[in-house]
């Protein structure tokens, strides 16, 4: 599965496969129609306490993940129904930061990365 992410401001394009949005909140200014979004997951969003000790502060990003790591390891059902909905093409995960490479969907994109790498090595298959 490829896994893209993009600012839901930005346009959609034939490129982009399954669009999910895995803010908590609704970002402002964009309606649903033009977001063409095929889902939003909030479940997925970091907690807001976790947000909020964030606060896109860039020296607490690595902090953020692995706080991030550890609530998206409780949430497999979430996870394992997110990669069903893109059923194996291309996935892109939708944020509204204006930060494009500090932000939660970068963050969940390499969570599961890391995941389907490890899956992959617990099933003797080299990783892409």
């Amino acid at each position: 599965m490829e896994i893209r992410t993009r600012r839901i401001y930005d346009p959609p394009t034939a490129q982009d496969g399954t669009r999910i949005l895995v803010d908590a909140l609704w970002p402002r200014g964009i309606s649903k129609q033009q977001a063409h979004v095929d889902g939003w997951w909030r479940e997925l969003a970091p907690s807001q306490a976790l947000r909020q000790w964030f606060a896109h502060d860039l020296s607490r990003w690595e902090g953020f993940k692995a706080r991030y790591f550890t609530e998206l390891d409780a949430k497999q059902e979430a996870l394992s129904a997110l990669a069903e909905t893109s059923r194996g093409g291309r996935l892109t995960l939708l944020f509204a930061a204006r930060d494009p490479v500090h932000n939660n969907a970068v963050a969940l994109r390499e969570y599961l990365m890391r995941a389907s790498k490890i899956a992959l090595e617990e099933i003797g298959e080299e990783p892409e």
